[in-house]
């Protein structure tokens, strides 16, 4: 026996590259579920089109990352943790959010575990403190640090996101696995991961959907998206301008 899923992290308003690879994901029978771990909204403006193309499937699981959190916080007038342009953006993005997508996402947990042939899986947007806060980004993970923070952990494999680059840690105590951002790169590709496992083993792959992200980059010019000269360069290598 065996099972199959899917895992996407970081989207990030990016619908073209959410597209890319969930069109490839379809195409194998295998794959029965996708989890979906955080930050689907925040950096890139297609909020909507994103949440209503994740919303719309009854095969993924979600979690909640930091964005949706300080977007949530700015619709219900409380205090976020973006601050200056990072604040500005966020606003920006929360009054063009569709109301109706909101009880959806403050639904969402900060982990979700499961089972699946006897090997025990916890997805998380990233890793959490005792309060339930997420902890800073480290910058430099190891097997070591990883192992460290979830010594207590029953978990055979930790799926998180947060940090954009891929990151595939297997220590003797489990797999750590960050498929990377599937919105945010600098080339023109969608990052995610399928996950197989067995009552032996778990196989991890790391995959990458090709898309033309072209007219997405535009976007940020075409609708004066606040910060986005920032964000092209930061975040998407500026190949708007190649």
């Amino acid at each position: 026996m065996s099972t199959k899923i899917a895992v996407i992290a970081d989207v990030h308003g990016n619908s073209t590259a959410l597209l890319a690879a969930l069109n490839e994901i379809d195409k194998d029978p295998e794959i029965h579920h996708i989890y979906c771990i955080g930050d689907m909204v925040g950096i890139g403006y297609e909020t909507n089109k994103v949440l209503e193309i994740l919303f719309s499937r009854d095969d993924v699981s979600f979690v909640m990352g930091n964005h949706e959190e300080e977007i949530l916080a700015i619709l219900e007038g409380e205090e976020s943790s973006s601050q200056e342009g990072e604040k500005i953006h966020h606003e920006w993005l929360a009054n063009r959010l569709e109301k109706r997508f909101i009880p959806h996402i403050s639904g969402m947990p900060k982990q979700l575990s499961g089972v699946y042939e006897g090997k025990k899986l916890l997805f998380t947007h990233y890793h959490l403190d005792a309060e339930k806060q997420f902890i800073p980004i480290d910058t430099e993970p190891s097997i070591e640090k990883l192992d460290d923070f979830y010594k207590q952990s029953p978990f055979d494999l930790v799926c998180f996101g947060h940090h954009h680059p891929k990151h595939y840690f297997s220590s003797e105590e489990r797999i750590y696995l960050n498929p990377g951002s599937l919105g945010c790169y600098d080339k023109p590709f969608a990052r995610y991961a399928t996950i197989l496992i067995t009552t032996d083993d778990i196989k991890v792959e790391l995959e990458e959907a090709a898309y033309n992200n072209q007219d997405f980059l535009k976007g940020y010019e075409v609708l004066e998206v606040p910060e986005k000269d920032f964000i092209l360069n930061i975040f998407h290598g500026n190949q708007h301008q190649n």
